[in-house]
């Protein structure tokens, strides 16, 4: 028994399925600290099209209320275009977004394609803080993610519900709760405003969770057992009915089939006799299947808790 799975009183188990959350590939234009999966430009996972024909079967059969398109950078697999039109003909779809990969020659009409198809936008952004950009990204991308963003503006995006453009805010390095989601988002959506003129529909925050690059940054800090302890410590049984993994299947570059992104970044398929190939997929199956749990999990639990779309208390 794991020591996440101590503090259950029954094992975990999935519900309905309401997202199909879609890995398009590791390359990244950027090399991010906190990137739990290691993306990076010298990554060459890609989600070829077998791959992603099975996907959209998938999305056909389980009719799920969201389709999320994540990576890495998803603008650097060269199939996006063509997977968006046909998932757009009966699916809601979302695309995660570090705003670079739309200003690289060749992907800069991705925003008007975007536009064009109402794809919801969840844009990488350490709130408006230039100085964590900077350690984060790179000095100079903060100002360009900046000009991105005042471009969707353009568009209609962030005005309304149908060109949603929402912001994600991951945590600072170290062993801390992540802060309040509405005081915070309240405070950089006028911030944004007032600086820039730039209008988005929500901000969120995520938890970082340590895995991969952030882990071997806690302990170059020797922050890592700080971390685990209070994440542990602050395990909230009230987080457990909005984990992620109860609500979505996770897809990856080759189709493999995880709980969710941080299983996918440790190697843990879907188990216990659920499908774990794209090429498989079983929406009875895969629905109340136990979830692969351990002690990164804490950090989706631990205080207000975290999913990737919303603190969850």
């Amino acid at each position: 028994m794991t020591p996440f799975a101590r503090h259950l009183d029954q094992r975990l188990t999935a519900q309905d399925i309401e997202v199909l959350q879609v890995n398009m590939g590791l390359r990244c234009n950027l090399a991010c600290h906190t990137c739990h999966l290691e993306c990076s430009p010298g990554r060459r996972e890609i989600m070829g099209w077998s791959v992603l024909e099975s996907v959209i079967a998938a999305a056909d059969a389980l009719r799920p209320a969201l389709v999320d398109i994540t990576g890495g950078a998803p603008e650097l697999n060269p199939n996006i275009k063509r997977f968006i039109r046909i998932l757009r003909g009966t699916h809601p779809v979302q695309v995660r977004t570090n705003l670079m990969g739309m200003t690289i020659d060749g992907l800069d009409d991705l925003p008007d394609f975007f536009a064009l198809h109402k794809v919801r936008l969840v844009a990488s952004l350490p709130c408006s803080l230039d100085e964590a950009a900077v350690r984060e990204h790179g000095n100079g991308l903060y100002r360009s993610s900046i000009d991105v963003l005042k471009r969707l503006n353009q568009l209609g995006y962030g005005h309304d519900e149908a060109l949603g453009l929402d912001i994600v805010f991951n945590h600072p390095l170290g062993p801390y709760h992540q802060p309040g989601q509405r005081a915070l988002a309240e405070a950089c959506k006028r911030e944004l405003d007032e600086r820039f003129g730039i209008t988005v529909n929500r901000l969120f925050t995520i938890t970082n969770v340590p895995l991969n690059r952030y882990l071997e940054l806690l302990r170059v800090h020797d922050m890592e057992d700080e971390y685990m302890q209070l994440a542990e410590s602050s395990f909230n049984a009230t987080n457990l009915p909005g984990l992620m993994c109860r609500h979505q299947v996770n897809v990856g570059w080759d189709g493999t089939l995880y709980d969710c992104d941080f299983n996918q970044a440790l190697g843990l398929p879907t188990n216990h006799g659920a499908p774990c190939h794209i090429s498989q997929f079983d929406a009875e199956l895969l629905r109340g299947r136990s979830i692969v749990t351990g002690p990164h999990c804490f950090a989706c639990t631990a205080g207000i808790g975290s999913a990737c779309s919303r603190a969850l208390s």
